[in-house]
């Protein structure tokens, strides 16, 4: 059987050591309100977006400049009916020297089309890594989420998942 598990594939003029410094600067492609460690292994972080997502994530593998796999620990979904989705999936990075150029390819391991959220995930995963994170590795700059002017309280999350 085929594998389902969402994926996206970028090529980039630059070295794997360019291309993996920027993958584990989150807070410059993905969104500048992450809070926690995103470049050692056993590092633990949260995302957040409004109260749209939260999720917290695990640094479990951290190869330099070949591979980087998070898991997810806890995320809510305010449009899904399954507060259960990502938990347990495993977004990974795939780094592999083609010639002058570094191959990235991005595997989101359990997020499938029959999860409710793959649409919306595949779009965002899509222009994360398509845009932001291949604008930072190729110009310095990427387009991550800014960092919203209140502080985001983790607490409600809980109060998020009950509703």
């Amino acid at each position: 059987m085929e594998n389902q598990d969402f994926n996206v594939t970028i090529l980039v003029d630059q070295s794997p050591e360019v291309a993996f410094k920027a993958i584990t600067d989150l807070r410059a492609w993905w969104s500048a309100a992450i809070e926690g460690t995103t470049d050692q292994l056993d590092g633990e972080f949260t995302y957040h977006y409004q109260d749209v997502h939260y999720c917290k994530m695990k640094l479990i593998e951290l190869l330099p400049n070949q591979k980087v796999v998070w898991e997810v620990l806890d995320n809510y979904f305010k449009f899904t009916a399954d507060k259960t989705e990502w938990i347990g999936s495993k977004p990974t990075f795939m780094l592999a020297q083609k010639g002058n150029q570094t191959e990235i390819t991005f595997l989101h391991e359990g997020l499938v089309p029959q999860e409710e959220c793959f649409e919306i995930c595949k779009e965002a995963w899509t222009n994360y890594i398509t845009s932001s994170l291949y604008h930072l590795i190729t110009t310095g700059k990427g387009e991550p989420n800014a960092k919203e002017a209140d502080s985001f309280d983790a607490k409600l999350v809980e109060k998020w998942k009950l509703a």
